[in-house]
């Protein structure tokens, strides 16, 4: 697997490598090397030196420095010159860049080939609203999406997740490239009534996937459409095990569910960091259960899969010591 080094002046490359962690799981193979106020050259050298003497794979490296010309860039470079077959430096660092490289590496095995990939993805995390700020720029590629259109058969799901955030980092990023989906579809009838939530969720789509949300029922009658879907590949995303049930139950062939967060509120309890229940929560994945539903419990794909009876146990066990 290809190595990474993030490199910056201060705590940015820290802070980053952090923040793609939260979002893409803790990664082997990547170290964050920073620039102080008080350190010159010879100090991020030694520094960069030592981060390399750390990987597994010292021939492929890949560096991510924040400002091309800048000392952490100089240092680098030095270093690169000795390895150029197979080394390769990317600056401009950014998350969607950081994000695309540790996707990356799950299928290509050299830094040159990451980095030409991630360029495109780096520009394209660069945004503005209000939209017409944007530049006028010609595209040069039409969209798989809509090449697919409209094709007869019916429609892939590629994977069924129930998450109170919805659609966030983590499923924009981390889960849309391990599926790979055409559309992001939010099944949700109360986000359906919010124009607000709507809008949000539409902006936050990844660069050529298409996000959708629609009521329950709405995806019921998708789900039975077997004319207009073919070659459309969906990442279905539930707010509520409540809305997974309707849908299952209505028609929608969905086998896994994967369980990435349920927000806590009043009357909740909390088993573990990231997951609460009601007793309404349990008895609906009780439900799912008897209904043949399996239960893929993990934020990020890179994460190991928890045990799903275990944590009902324990939060149904809390919820009986509430009484």
């Amino acid at each position: 697997m290809v190595s990474i080094i993030i490199a910056s002046h201060g705590e940015f490359a820290k802070g980053i490598h952090q923040s793609g962690s939260m979002i893409f799981g803790e990664q082997e193979n990547v170290q964050a090397v920073t620039l102080m106020p008080s350190e010159g050259p010879d100090d991020i050298k030694a520094k960069l030196e030592k981060a390399i003497a750390s990987f597994d794979d010292q021939e492929q490296v890949l560096f991510l420095v924040d400002l091309w010309g800048g000392t952490p860039f100089n240092q680098v470079n030095g270093l690169f010159e000795a390895h150029k077959d197979t080394w390769a430096i990317v600056s401009g660092l950014n998350l969607p860049m950081l994000i695309e490289a540790y996707a990356s590496r799950l299928s290509m095995e050299s830094a040159h080939e990451i980095a030409t990939h991630i360029i495109e993805t780096a520009k394209d995390g660069v945004k503005v609203r209000p939209e017409a700020l944007e530049p006028k720029e010609e595209k040069t590629a039409a969209v798989a999406t809509n090449a697919n259109a409209g094709r007869p058969g019916s429609l892939e799901y590629g994977l069924a997740r129930i998450d109170s955030r919805l659609l966030h980092g983590q499923v924009a990023t981390a889960w849309s490239k391990t599926i790979n989906p055409t559309r992001i579809i939010v099944a949700s009838d109360n986000v359906a009534k919010d124009d607000l939530r709507t809008n949000m969720i539409k902006q936050a789509s990844p660069a050529g996937i298409h996000a959708h949300v629609i009521p329950i029922d709405q995806m019921i009658k998708i789900a039975k459409d077997d004319k207009h879907f073919g070659g459309q590949k969906a990442l279905i995303l539930f707010e509520t095990p409540q809305d997974a049930l309707r849908a299952i139950e209505g028609g929608v062939p969905i086998k896994t569910l994967n369980i990435g967060s349920m927000a806590h509120s009043a009357g909740k309890v909390q088993p573990n960091k990231v997951l609460a229940f009601d007793q309404d929560d349990i008895d609906t994945y009780k439900k799912l259960e008897q209904d043949g539903i399996e239960f893929d419990v993990r934020k990020v794909p890179s994460d190991g899969k928890d045990n799903m009876n275990n944590i009902l146990k324990k939060a149904q066990n809390m919820l009986n010591e509430q009484k």
